[in-house]
């Protein structure tokens, strides 16, 4: 396995898959590819599987385990978010690569206005996007800018630790759920106790955990949380939907004062074909925002915040992907397939009077990857795996 993680982060990859009667495979600037050439056995997997597992007593009861997460480090190669789940009777693994190194939001070249959301004394931030946008990545980022220059209690709860965070001006105490807390409602209510100022929270599930969010924003506290939603009306509108329809009126006037920020992100290929790079909504809830959220007039927030691009910092996916274009980073055609509104966004593009860049000359031509041998088979042995030291990546 060390091999077979060298490889993959030496690749870039963000994510190694594992699964019987396949090989292993890497996503890298989006794709799934192919690492080896042998496929793996129902056997392999389940060893894999109960070798990442860090407990002594779940790996006893490993084939009473359906799903199962957990980290997993690798000393000189870096640490993964690790998945175990089944699939057709067997195990399967998803690893997903996490560096070594906090990054800072310049790094991950988030607009200037996300390092203003981050120096907020209170309220809630909201990241959101859909699986493997970069939420959690973006929030570690805003958590090393404030422990780099606040004397703070930061408490974070996630679902496992990914990033560790060593205490610089800060105090960070990183809870994991399942080996620290039962759960992100009972780690959320007990963080409440222990004299924080800021809270990450995972990700918030159900109505009861976004009230104790609400309550902490509320108390003075500032509050950083995920949800899958991909912009910032829809982060709203879900948000109230958690709850019953009786209590919605009074979540949303909660929400209208509670709520910091929204900051949504997507990830899309550079032109270059050369990795990916982030495209990002940024609301922050101004007064006549907090007004409009308060009254139910949700559809009308994106009008305030192509305006206010200006004055506080906000900008819409559209907004953003057009700067995307015009710079050259993405291609117009990615940039109209990931566009809230494609029809608006190519009349814009033209009103705009922006010249279309050309498509950047192609990357090296991708090496062809041989059909894995005995894929859907079960190729026997993993000595046979190790010692034929074979990868197949893509070039670059």
């Amino acid at each position: 396995m060390e091999k077979i993680l060298r490889a993959a982060v030496e690749r870039g990859a963000s994510d190694l898959h594992i699964k019987a009667d396949d090989v292993f495979r890497a996503r890298v600037d989006g794709r799934l590819v192919p690492l080896t050439r042998q496929a793996l056995t129902a056997e392999q997997t389940r060893a894999i599987a109960q070798s990442l597992i860090p407990v002594e007593a779940d790996r006893a009861r490993l084939d009473e385990l359906s799903d199962y997460d957990c980290s997993y480090a690798l000393p000189g190669v870096g640490r993964f978010r690790v998945n175990i789940m089944r699939q057709r009777g067997a195990f399967s693994v998803v690893m997903r690569a996490i560096p070594y190194d906090v990054p800072t939001l310049e790094k991950l070249r988030l607009p200037p206005a996300v390092s203003r959301i981050a120096d907020a004394e209170r309220g809630m931030i909201l990241v959101t996007g859909v699986t493997g946008s970069g939420k959690s990545s973006t929030m570690a980022a805003m958590v090393r800018q404030i422990n780099e220059r606040s004397e703070k209690h930061i408490v974070t709860l996630e679902n496992p630790i990914e990033f560790l965070h060593a205490d610089v001006r800060a105090s960070v105490t990183q809870r994991e759920i399942g080996v620290d807390t039962d759960s992100f409602r009972s780690g959320l209510r007990a963080a409440l106790r222990q004299d924080p100022d800021v809270i990450l929270i995972g990700e918030m599930r159900d109505a009861e955990t976004v009230d104790t969010a609400m309550k902490a924003a509320e108390t003075g506290h500032l509050l950083v949380s995920t949800l899958h939603t991909p912009d910032a009306q829809s982060t709203i509108l879900r948000t109230m939907a958690m709850f019953p329809p009786e209590e919605q009126e009074v979540v949303r006037m909660r929400l209208a004062e509670s709520l910091h920020a929204v900051i949504s992100q997507r990830l899309l290929p550079r032109a270059s074909g050369q990795g990916r790079v982030v495209a990002a909504e940024i609301m922050i809830n101004t007064a006549a925002i907090r007004d409009l959220i308060a009254e139910g007039r949700v559809s009308e927030i994106r009008d305030l915040m192509t305006e206010g691009r200006m004055q506080y910092g906000m900008q819409t996916f559209d907004q953003h992907l057009t700067d995307l274009v015009r710079s050259g980073e993405v291609t117009y055609e990615v940039a109209l397939g990931a566009a809230t509104r494609p029809a608006d966004f190519a009349l814009q593009f033209k009103m705009l009077g922006a010249s279309i860049p050309a498509p950047a000359p192609a990357a090296a031509a991708e090496a062809s990857v041989p059909e894995p041998a005995g894929a859907g088979a079960g190729a026997k042995g993993m000595d046979g795996l190790q010692g034929a030291g074979e990868f197949d990546f893509l070039n670059g």
